[in-house]
C-alpha cells in the first residue's frame, strides 16, 4: 500500500531546492577557485569540497526519493537505507583522505563538520530506514532532521572552504616576493675624440 507524504511536501521542496541550489553553487565555487589551487591542493579537495557538494545532493536525492508517487514504506526504507548507506560509506572515505592531508593539519572542528556530523546523519538515515516499516511518525521526523542538519552541515562547510580558499590565496600572494626590477643597463661615457 502506498505510503502518504503529503504533509512532508512543502519541506522536501524546500530542502529539495536548496540542495539543488547549494550544489550547483560550489561547483561556481570550485570554478572560479581553480586558478586559486595548485596540484597540492587536490587532495583538500576531495577532503573537504567533495563531501561538501555531496550532502547537498543527498539531500537533493532524499528530497526527489520522497516526491516519487506511490512509494511503499519498504520502497522508500530501501531507498533511504541505500542513500544512508552511500553517505556513510563517503564520510569514512572523506575522513581517510582528512587524515592523509598533507600540508594542512585538520583541527578538531574540521573533524567535528566534516566527518563525525555529518556520518551521524547517515547513520540516523540508516536507522529510520529500519525502523520506517514499523514507526512510520518518527521515522519519518527522524529522516527530515537528517536532511535538515546535512543541509545544515553543509552550509558550514561550504562557508568553511570559501573562506579558507580567500584566506589561503592572500598568504600566497603575500608570501611571494615582489619580482626584483633589472638593473638599469650600463651607461658607457661618451667617446672623446
Amino acid at each position: 500500500m502506498p505510503v502518504s507524504l503529503t504533509p512532508w511536501e512543502s519541506f522536501y521542496v524546500i530542502t529539495g531546492s536548496a540542495g539543488a541550489a547549494l550544489t550547483g553553487l560550489m561547483f561556481v565555487v570550485i570554478a572560479l577557485a581553480a586558478d586559486r589551487v595548485d596540484g597540492s591542493s587536490m587532495d583538500g579537495i576531495g577532503a573537504f569540497s567533495t563531501p561538501t557538494v555531496i550532502h547537498f545532493s543527498s539531500v537533493l536525492i532524499v528530497a526527489a526519493v520522497m516526491a516519487i508517487p506511490r512509494h511503499t514504506l519498504p520502497s522508500l526504507s530501501i531507498c533511504i537505507g541505500l542513500g544512508g548507506l552511500a553517505g556513510a560509506v563517503a564520510s569514512i572515505v572523506a575522513g581517510r583522505r582528512m587524515r592523509r592531508l598533507q600540508g594542512y593539519a585538520a583541527a578538531h572542528e574540521d573533524w567535528l563538520w566534516h566527518i563525525i556530523l555529518p556520518f551521524v546523519c547517515y547513520v540516523i538515515l540508516v536507522g529510520s530506514a529500519i525502523a520506517l516499516p514499523s514507526a512510520t511518525e518518527g521515522a519519518l521526523t527522524l529522516i527530515g532532521s537528517a536532511v535538515l542538519a546535512l543541509l545544515v552541515i553543509g552550509v558550514h562547510n561550504a562557508w568553511d572552504v570559501a573562506v579558507y580558499l580567500a584566506v589561503f590565496h592572500r598568504r600566497q600572494v603575500a608570501a611571494v616576493p615582489a619580482p626584483t626590477p633589472p638593473p638599469p643597463p650600463a651607461v658607457e661615457p661618451p667617446e672623446t675624440p
